[in-house]
């Protein structure tokens, strides 16, 4: 019998590139659900048309825990949770504290009251590379000491993880792996999904696609004057499909009973920094074009520097990431004439 996944903020676009990972699995039963407030119904379809296999898919705000108890009710045996649905642009945090708290927590705690109480004892949590907040010393590993949040945002992904912790000191049947992701970029390699925010994206690819394609007329580069290398902020870019592919081995690690506590928390990262500015090279070599961009001031929330200590998640989860900068970059590219083509 097929296990049933829940995946919450399957719209959303890392939560739609593990829907098309999980659907290649045959022993998974998918479900998604999605309140749409920063995505589109229009990615189920495009997820149908790239995989064959079927799957459900429900209209929610997790924050509603009376409508949410009720599809608990309806969907019966649940073998596991991957939790995406949140609020996440670090700059809107900063503006709209109170939006990020009340969303992203709220959801939390309902949904991982009602899956206990329903028999739930796998949870994934998506996390972030944002709770270690301005680190000295890198590359930062699992064990670093976080430290004060530099957002909204990140804050609620440091209250997130520490709460699951909590919980699962408390319900030692409970089994969660908190994954916190460096920072997701690129599309599918079909070019048929990838990131699409209904508002205006903060994330930089997607602000460096939109801009070659001439809808943003001229980005700007946030901060010139910090101690990296050429004077911009420092990312460790991954995938969106190599973390994709993350959650199904966590999801094995669970089910295979690997896990050496019932809360690990693993970070997903290729382990090397990449600066804007070489972003936008990156990008310029791969796409043949040269992009309009200012020098600006920094932005609030922004940390320096972050890139990942992997050695854990590639031990524990056997995963490894398969692509490198240039395909980020090649694939993002697709995804956004894609929609030029079809929009």
């Amino acid at each position: 019998m097929r296990k049933k996944i829940l995946v919450t903020g399957g719209a959303g676009y890392i939560g739609s590139h593990t829907l098309i990972e999980l659907l290649e699995q045959t022993d998974y039963e998918v479900i998604s659900i999605d309140n749409f407030s920063n995505s589109s119904p229009k990615t189920y379809e495009r997820i149908r048309n790239i995989s064959d296999q079927r799957f459900t898919t429900i209209e929610l705000d997790l924050c509603d825990k009376a409508a949410l108890r009720d599809t608990f009710q309806e969907l019966g045996e649940i073998a596991g949770i991957i939790h995406f649905a949140a609020f996440k642009s670090v700059p809107e945090s900063t503006e709209k504290p109170l939006k990020y708290y009340r969303n992203n927590l709220n959801s939390l705690f309902n949904l991982s009251e009602l899956a206990y109480e329903f028999g739930v004892r796998s949870f994934i949590f998506s996390s972030s590379c944002s709770v270690y907040g301005n680190i000295e010393s890198l590359p930062v590993s699992e064990q670093t000491t976080l430290n004060q949040a530099e957002s909204p945002y990140a804050y609620t992904k440091q209250v997130g993880e520490q709460f699951l912790e909590d919980f699962c000191l408390a319900h030692k049947d409970f089994n969660c792996i908190s994954l916190r992701y460096f920072n997701p970029v690129g599309a599918h390699e079909s070019g048929l999904i990838g990131e699409d925010p209904i508002n205006p994206p903060t994330s930089l690819v997607p602000v460096i696609t939109k801009t070659a394609m001439g809808i943003i007329p001229r980005m700007t580069v946030y901060g010139t004057d910090y101690p990296t290398r050429d004077g911009s902020c420092i990312r460790d870019y991954i995938h969106v499909s190599d973390v994709a592919n993350a959650h199904i081995q966590a999801l094995s690690c669970i089910f295979e009973g690997k896990m050496k506590k019932n809360h690990s928390i693993f970070n997903l990262g290729t382990g090397s920094g990449v600066s804007v500015l070489e972003a936008i090279q990156a990008f310029e070599e791969v796409s043949g074009l040269q992009l309009n961009y200012t020098l600006g001031p920094r932005r609030a929330g922004d940390v320096v520097s972050i890139y990942s200590d992997t050695s854990l998640s590639y031990a524990a989860l056997q995963w490894k990431p398969k692509h490198n900068l240039r395909s980020m970059m090649a694939s993002a590219w697709k995804w956004e004439q894609y929609l030029n083509e079809n929009n």
